[in-house]
């Protein structure tokens, strides 16, 4: 085998503080000194490094003197301290409403993953695979996201199988704790989430009998959709940054805690947390 130098494109300030998260998980845990193969700082760079580029995990772990079972450990320690440190929904809407920012917006989308056995019944009462998604073609998770006006995430969901429909997800995940926000400010959302209820904004169906709709409809979704595509910005600041949130190989009941994480790291990155 032979060595090569690598370049990590983050700034040193994220590793040192997802060194010290880890810090306080080994401190909380009881972890005596000098009984760990990494240093705090290690751990946090090989963590980073796995969200940045995803390499084979066995050979990133032997990188730093790793076996591939500690080289898991390692990663799972950091994406629950990473993960533990995301903003939920409640904390998430009273920021935002105090910011008296304009709408939100809310999008679902699948998370690729390896293909899962856990079986459920559809609706027409056959057995299918629970985390296939229709949508994709293929097997993953589905997460929910607000969005600021201009597309920056600011709340991540837990995951849900991929065969989840994003109405039902979001129903599930956000409405009940939105729907009082959404009084005053209003939520955009794409056609997905039809019927979502007072508050939530989507374009208006064309007509199922053929004829056009008006031009004051045609109008507001033009409007809508104008406002709402700067939603797309928050999953591509996720997914084109840490790039092992396009295909996940873990669990995919891990899904939500890898996004979470990965947003933990976004909001360092853009200020938004200290």
């Amino acid at each position: 085998m032979l060595p090569y130098p690598a370049m990590l494109d983050v700034p040193r300030e994220l590793v040192r503080f997802v060194a010290a998260l880890l810090r306080a998980e080994r401190k909380a845990r009881g972890t005596r000194r000098g009984t760990r193969r990494l240093t705090c700082f290690f751990q946090a760079l090989f963590v980073i490094a796995w969200f940045r580029d995803k390499p084979n995990i066995t050979r990133h772990g032997r990188a730093f003197g790793l076996s591939q079972a500690t080289a898991y450990r390692y990663l799972d320690e950091g994406i629950d301290a990473l993960a533990a440190q995301a903003p939920d929904l409640h904390h998430s809407l009273r920021q935002a409403a105090g910011q008296d920012l304009p709408h939100l917006e809310l999008d679902g989308k699948i998370f690729g993953t390896d293909r899962c056995r856990e079986k459920t019944t559809s609706v027409q009462g056959e057995t299918i695979d629970a985390w296939f998604s229709g949508k994709t073609g293929g097997f993953g998770g589905n997460v929910q996201v607000l969005c600021e006006p201009g597309g920056f995430p600011i709340w991540t969901s837990d995951v849900l199988p991929g065969g989840t429909v994003g109405i039902q997800a979001a129903r599930e995940l956000v409405l009940p704790t939105l729907y009082p926000y959404a009084k005053t400010m209003p939520v955009l959302a794409d056609p997905g989430y039809q019927a979502a209820g007072h508050g939530i904004h989507v374009p208006f169906k064309q007509p199922s009998d053929g004829n056009r709709l008006a031009v004051g409809n045609r109008t507001c979704n033009a409007l809508q959709r104008s406002l709402r595509c700067l939603g797309e910005r928050g999953f591509a600041l996720l997914t084109q940054r840490w790039t092992a949130l396009r295909h996940t190989t873990l669990s995919p009941g891990r899904i939500g805690d890898l996004v979470r994480a990965a947003h933990v790291l976004t909001l360092f990155e853009h200020r938004r947390i200290k």
